[in-house]
Formats: structure tokens, sequence, C-alpha cells
């Protein structure tokens, strides 16, 4: 077996996340320490990917705040991800929507995915 097989197995994190893909809305509520206080911030925004697998995996996630776009890209395996909510499934057909950056207003909504 490969050795960052090995590796990888021994420090995977086992949590259980919801299953979301690129174009769902989602809230993630992120650890933050200030000083010695810790506190719990949400960050919701709609996913724009999903790369890597297993440990290495991680997602990007853009919100509006003020007018300004704002992406934050998380480790799927961080110890600070308290919990990841899923708000809305978007129907999209591409697996990386960077083409969100540029519209604005109506044309960057999203249909939201029915089952």
């Amino acid at each position: 077996m490969d050795l960052m097989k090995v590796v990888e197995k021994e420090y995977a994190v086992d949590k259980n996340f919801p299953a979301f893909r690129s174009g769902d809305t989602i809230t993630v509520h992120y650890k933050i320490k200030e000083g010695e206080k810790e506190r719990i911030q949400q960050f919701k925004g709609v996913v724009l990917q999903r790369k890597g697998s297993s440990g290495t995996a991680s997602f990007t996630v853009r919100k509006m705040s003020g007018g300004v776009g704002v992406e934050r890209i998380f480790p799927l395996a961080s110890p600070f991800i308290e919990k990841i909510e899923v708000n809305k499934h978007g129907k999209v057909r591409r697996a990386r929507i960077f083409y969100l950056r540029e519209l604005t207003g109506k044309k960057a909504r999203i249909k939201e995915r029915k089952f």
C-alpha cells in the first residue's frame, strides 16, 4: 500500500456532513478563536466547487457581503467546522461554477433542484 494512503487513513477525521455539491446554498458553522474566547460564526453562501478526495477534500463557498463577493475555501477534514447545513439544492450543469463571479443581480440566481 502507498505510504501516503496509510498516513491519510490514520489521520482521517470521520465527520458525517450532509451530501452537497456545487450550486447548493449551504451554511457552514465555523469555530473562531479570538484570544481565549471561542465562538461559532456562520458562513452562508453558494458552493462553487468541491475538490479533492477523502482526507484532502475541500470546497469553496461564495457569498455577497455589502455588495462585495467573498469566497472562502474550507477543508472538509477541518476540526474547526462544527456543522454544515444545506439550505437549498441548486440545479447547475457544471462541477465548477466560476462563471457566477461575473454575474450580478437576477442573473446570479440558481434554480432549485426538485426531488
